[in-house]
């Protein structure tokens, strides 16, 4: 029997934010920035088909957690990813909350936000419940960084029975030894791995 892995989907875009994916930003993700198109394509399908979209948003600050040992430009003065907290990045001329999605990515009015203060999404949030709420059966994840965030949150959305898809050319890390690694072990033991062109076609076709 083949696996509907798209039944009753929804996308869930992970930190796709100004401290990871802006131009000097402290998190700074390079490679980020060149799945923006990808993301913009796979955003334009799910609004056309009417499938949910959940965006998730790292959090730090102010109070001092473990996380901070590995990161610690979490800390004062800089402040990583902090809500609220202004920086001005080499790519925009203005001052942005450095914890907020990017505008090309931003939110439509009604899309869930899921606030997290660890790798996973799934962890000490609501993202269960809103999967839940909407009847989502599969969930395709894409975002920034591979081998922390996205593929922690994968996993978790693997533990938690959703049949998960890791979208390849939406992801991004700035190792990619490691990238390629949580690639080929998601794909062979928690899930698929497709690229966004595979995803967007599988969609079209089983719900048009």
């Amino acid at each position: 029997m083949t696996i509907d892995r798209f039944s009753n989907p929804a996308m869930v875009v992970v930190d796709m934010q100004n401290d990871f994916v802006r131009v000097g930003a402290p998190l700074e993700v390079p490679q980020a920035r060149e799945t923006i198109p990808v993301h913009q394509l796979l955003l334009k399908s799910c609004r056309e088909l009417r499938i949910p979209v959940i965006y998730t948003k790292f959090m730090a600050g102010p109070e001092r957690i473990l996380l901070w040992e590995w990161s610690p430009m979490h800390a004062p003065p800089v402040c990583c990813c902090w809500p609220g907290f202004q920086r001005q990045y080499t790519d925009v001329d203005r001052e942005l909350d450095c914890a907020d999605i990017i505008d090309e990515l931003y939110p439509e009015p009604g899309d869930p936000i899921v606030e997290k203060y660890g790798y996973g999404a799934f962890h000490d949030t609501n993202l269960d419940d809103l999967l839940t709420a909407r009847h989502v059966e599969s969930v395709f994840v894409s975002g920034t960084v591979t081998q922390i965030c996205v593929e922690e949150t994968a996993r978790e959305s693997f533990k938690y029975g959703y049949k998960t898809t890791i979208v390849a050319d939406a992801v991004s890390s700035y190792m990619p030894d490691l990238h390629a690694a949580v690639l080929k072990n998601f794909a062979l033991k928690f899930g698929w791995v497709s690229t966004a062109a595979e995803v967007i076609a599988e969609l079209r076709r089983t719900r048009c």
